[in-house]
Formats: C-alpha cells, structure tokens, sequence
C-alpha cells in the first residue's frame, strides 16, 4: 500500500478511485481491483491521520453525525423523523431529553443501533 503524504496525492487517489469503481465491477481486472484496495487503504489511513472524525458518544451526538453524513438541513432531518422542528433543535441542544417517538424515528429512519441508543437513553 502507498502512504498518502500530501493533500494533493490524497485528492488524486479520490479520483483514480472513483474512475476504476465508475467502471463496475463486472468491468475491471483483478489487477485494477488490487488498485481499488490498495486506495481505499491508502485514503482511509490518511483520512484517520489527517481528518479525524470524533465517535459519537451521546445520541445527540449520533443523530448530527447522522445528519452529516446524508448532507441534510436540522429542518429537513425533523421532516424526515416526522418531528416538529423546535423538539428536534431542544434535542440536539441539550434542552430537552429523547423520548421514545424520537428513539423510535433514529432507529427507523436513520439506522442508528439500538443498542447504542438504549446505552444512551
């Protein structure tokens, strides 16, 4: 595996990386599928060294993660749980505790564990 050293040759193994996985399975040589692993690894032990994302540790927490990762609005995260806006904000701020139709919503819609979600609670 080759370390990534620099921003730059981390932005260039994105790309290379997604023109081979662009190309699909059925379509590439294990030789190119031996380059789409060394990569993924190479971009994963930068991004652990360079761009640390911290472990959620409260559901609050776990819930901006969440929210994070699928690129939505607080306003649009409370649509989809099927929450008002202000009791999703008093959650995520500390001012109000989860109550179950909230637990209920993070696991459904946004897959979060229940068991990390029971440990919290």
């Amino acid at each position: 595996m080759k370390k990534l050293k620099t921003e730059l040759e981390y932005q260039h193994a994105l790309h290379d990386l997604d023109v081979l996985m662009k190309k699909g399975e059925d379509h590439i040589s294990d030789q190119e599928a031996e380059m789409i692993e060394s990569l993924a690894l190479a971009i994963q032990a930068f991004e652990k060294t360079y761009y640390p994302f911290p472990i959620p540790k409260t559901i609050p927490e776990m819930v901006e993660l969440k929210r994070f990762q699928l690129k939505l609005t607080q306003a649009a995260l409370a649509d989809m749980l099927g929450l008002g806006k202000p009791k999703l904000s008093q959650i995520l701020n500390g001012k109000r505790e989860p109550d179950v139709p909230f637990l209920k919503a993070v696991y459904q819609k946004l897959g979060v564990d229940p068991g990390f979600l029971l440990d919290n609670a």
